[in-house]
């Protein structure tokens, strides 16, 4: 039995075609496990790169909780406003990196490049956008979470300082995306190793004091971060701006070109504020049930920390997806994508299932890290195990949003992210505020429900054929 005949057995159960021309056919016609090598050369440099922000807080929770409950609850109500401001240009990055990939499949790189630098100049247009807007808001903002006074006051002071690094934030988020387009998960991976070891030295500096520097408090870990971020954002720019100068396309910025990619990131948007709305309701609802006392608010912020941080674990394997989904179609490889696209959504649920058990193992160990509060670690015990029960959901939630972003299936995901927002939001809010739901009802609402919810509604999607488009454009 040929090589072919194997592989189209063991993935499609049935014969396929595969086109000779095509990238994806060549690996479709490799054993599994070269497929699987395939998928770790992306996945597994592109999980320290996109850690990199999670990583960013978990520095900051960790130094910043030693210096009391209230700046720790300060800096979670900071996050979750900093991360929704972030988290909508998300597109930055997933939107360009599958439009480079198709235009790179389709064999024009210099093209990829020139939509890349398109995508960064927009990052800087947003960047600036939402530093003047989020400054000015900053009071406000906090307000609207109704903690204690002490409380909200480290939260302000934290998130107007910490808006200043938003511009830099984008601009590495298009420039990653950029490089993955390109097949480059390794270079965002050095930026990232480089930018958190130094946002870890900043912190402790700036916070505490060493020699001539005196201490800030929750201050010093907002500037330390913002120099991170400037500073990887500078290195990620340059090798981009290297690679366009080398393939000899422009880097002024194109407004025609920035238009169409703002245009092209607008489902995104959509689909990316239902997220950030979701995870805003979950912050909410947790703040109401506690009456706004710190340890549970604390404790939620550990916890949608790590959580965030083994997001990016699986969403590693959806960078791949991306990525690969992209260059398929552009080539117009239609089977071979499928094909991909079923061993990834194994690789998806069997990563969730290690990261679940690890989170279960490690749930009695992790609060004494970041927190001195006595409540905190028993708090966080029981939202880590609900948390570790989801894992498998989201594990092939992430890799099937991956495979459709990289499709260019934008759209869809908006409308299905809607649907799901507005079921999730108005029960966990009655079910805190008329059921008298506390912490772990909030968290098993959300592991649950929400994460349900997504998992079916790209279920449906992924088994049809209207993601499937082929060609070097990609689909609206």
């Amino acid at each position: 039995m040929s090589t072919c005949r194997v592989v189209a057995t063991v993935i499609h159960r049935e014969p396929v075609v595969f086109h000779r021309t095509s990238f994806t056919s060549v690996i479709a016609v490799r054993a599994v496990r070269d497929i699987d090598r395939e998928i770790l050369r992306l996945a597994g440099p592109a999980f320290l790169a996109l850690v990199a922000e999670p990583l960013f807080l978990l520095a900051d929770a960790a130094v910043v909780g030693h210096l009391g409950t209230a700046q720790l609850a300060g800096l979670g109500i900071a996050a979750a406003v900093l991360q929704t401001a972030v988290g909508l240009c998300v597109f930055l990055a997933y939107g360009t990196t599958a439009g480079v990939a198709r235009l790179l499949g389709s064999g024009d790189r210099r093209g990829a490049l020139a939509l890349g630098l398109d995508g960064i100049w927009l990052a800087v247009a947003l960047g600036a956008a939402i530093t003047v807007v989020g400054v000015l808001l900053t009071g406000p903002l906090v307000a609207a979470f109704g903690v204690e006074d002490d409380v909200a006051g480290f939260a302000t002071t934290y998130l107007r300082i910490a808006f200043l690094g938003t511009a830099p934030l984008l601009v590495m988020l298009a420039a990653t995306g950029v490089l993955r387009g390109l097949q480059d998960t390794r270079t965002p991976l050095v930026v990232a190793v480089g930018g958190n070891a130094l946002n870890v030295v900043l912190n402790v500096v700036l916070v505490y004091g060493a020699g001539p520097v005196a201490g800030m408090g929750i201050a010093g870990s907002a500037w330390g971060s913002v120099a991170a971020q400037v500073a990887s954002a500078a290195a990620l720019a340059y090798v981009v701006v290297r690679g366009a100068r080398r393939q000899q396309a422009s880097l002024r910025p194109d407004l025609a070109g920035v238009r169409a990619a703002a245009r092209a990131g607008a489902a995104l948007v959509v689909r990316t504020l239902t997220l950030r709305a979701a995870l805003l309701v979950t912050t909410y609802a947790v703040a109401l049930g506690a009456g706004g006392r710190p340890d549970e608010v604390a404790t939620h912020q550990l916890a949608m920390t790590l959580w965030g941080l083994l997001a990016f674990v699986l969403d590693a394997i959806a960078i791949a997806a991306q990525a690969i989904t992209g260059r398929a179609l552009g080539a117009g490889d239609v089977d071979g994508a499928l094909a991909l696209t079923r061993r990834m959504v194994t690789w998806g649920w069997a990563s969730g299932l290690v990261t679940g058990v690890l989170l279960a193992a490690a749930s009695p160990l992790l609060g004494p890290l970041f927190t001195d509060d006595p409540d905190v670690p028993g708090l966080l015990v029981p939202i880590l195990v609900v948390a570790a029960l989801g894992q498998p959901i989201a594990g092939v939630v992430f890799v099937l949003d991956g495979v459709l972003i990289g499709a260019g299936d934008g759209r869809y995901l908006a409308w299905a992210g809607l649907a799901v927002a507005f079921v999730y939001a108005p029960v966990t809010i009655a079910a805190v505020a008329w059921w008298d739901g506390g912490l772990v009802t909030v968290w098993v609402l959300f592991a649950g429900l929400f994460m349900t919810g997504r998992l079916v509604t790209l279920l449906h999607r992924a088994r049809g054929d209207a993601w499937l488009r082929t060609g070097p454009t990609l689909a609206a």
